[in-house]
């Protein structure tokens, strides 16, 4: 399986403190899965790539939205599973621009997920996203790292 963490950045910011942290969880995912980031300055640049995408099977895009669907770790990682199990490729996890997913890219997503009610950077988000995906991986095959929580 692979997994991609995206998102929308209009101009490359400065300094991402959060980065090397985003990059050891995803390292750690490699276990499980091939894990890389993409970086895109507008949604339709985003859209037209997941568009590109080839494969055995259509790439299930992921978009992170305040309005989408919160879920727990576990049910994450369900999910997560199912779609390992269903035989899925690639999977997109992205990020969004500032002013929120259009209604067409909304619309070609599989699913919208929220991370929570609050409003949080685009780095920390990824951050959260990365950590959350090792956290399923641990969960589905018994690793003791979400037992501690």
């Amino acid at each position: 399986m692979n997994l991609t963490l995206a998102h929308i950045a209009a101009r490359p910011a400065s300094k991402d403190e959060f980065e090397p942290l985003t990059a050891l969880y995803l390292g750690r995912c490699s276990t499980f899965a091939h894990c890389k980031t993409e970086s895109f300055r507008t949604e339709k640049a985003l859209l037209d790539w997941l568009d590109k995408q080839q494969g055995r099977t259509p790439v299930v895009a992921v978009l992170l939205d305040s309005h989408g669907r919160p879920m727990s770790s576990e049910i994450f990682a369900a999910w997560l599973g199912t779609r390992r199990d269903d035989g899925t490729q690639h999977i997109v996890f992205a990020v969004g621009p500032a002013s929120g997913w259009s209604d067409a890219a909304r619309k070609r997503a599989q699913l919208l997920l929220s991370l929570g009610p609050m409003t949080m950077a685009h780095a920390l988000a990824r951050l959260v996203m990365a950590e959350q995906l090792y956290r399923a991986f641990t969960i589905l095959t018994g690793h003791p790292y979400h037992a501690g929580h």
